[in-house]
């Protein structure tokens, strides 16, 4: 590989010949665009919020000034999902963290907050592990198989529920076809 084509590469995102591969980076142009330099196109907040799903290391970076604007990207996916209806702090909750800004207390209460997900992710993690060793499965996937089973069956009985609600207007009208 040549020295341009290395360039290349490592401005894409992609790792180097003989070098660790670093976190994947997205480059926020001054359109508010976001470009994804691994996948070679632009990306929406949906698409950075499935790199955390996945848990995909990346970056993002102000195309202008390259400084790291990854945590104002997660903001704005976590106020996105929070305006769609899946809200998961309440009023009181935000108005409290907004609070600890500019207070002796801010760090603290960030690395609490921090430290409180990872162990709760690492409880609910070993519970779920502990519960599969001992019953032989998975307790969420058993839930959600149970809820589109309970989907699949709410769906055919509203169709039946409709179609059986249409049937006195249709021999209506067929009725009057035949007058």
């Amino acid at each position: 590989m040549n020295a341009r084509a290395k360039t290349t590469r490592a401005a894409r995102g992609a790792p180097a010949e003989g070098r660790a591969a670093g976190p994947r980076v997205i480059r926020k142009y001054p359109n508010r665009r976001l470009y994804d330099t691994v996948e070679s196109r632009y990306v929406t907040l949906a698409d950075v919020r499935r790199l955390v799903v996945e848990r995909v290391d990346f970056v993002v970076l102000d195309r202008k000034t390259q400084q790291d604007i990854t945590r104002s990207i997660l903001l704005q996916v976590i106020a996105e999902q929070e305006g769609a209806g899946e809200s998961l702090m309440s009023r009181d909750f935000l108005s409290q963290v907004i609070r600890t800004y500019g207070s002796g207390v801010h760090d603290f209460v960030g690395r609490y907050l921090d430290e409180s997900l990872r162990l709760f992710t690492r409880e609910q993690r070993e519970l779920r592990e502990r519960f599969k060793n001992v019953v032989g499965v998975d307790p969420v996937e058993t839930v959600s198989a149970l809820a589109q089973k309970n989907y699949q069956r709410w769906k055919s009985v509203q169709e039946e529920v409709f179609t059986r609600l249409l049937r006195p207007w249709s021999r209506d009208e067929k009725e009057k076809d035949k007058e």
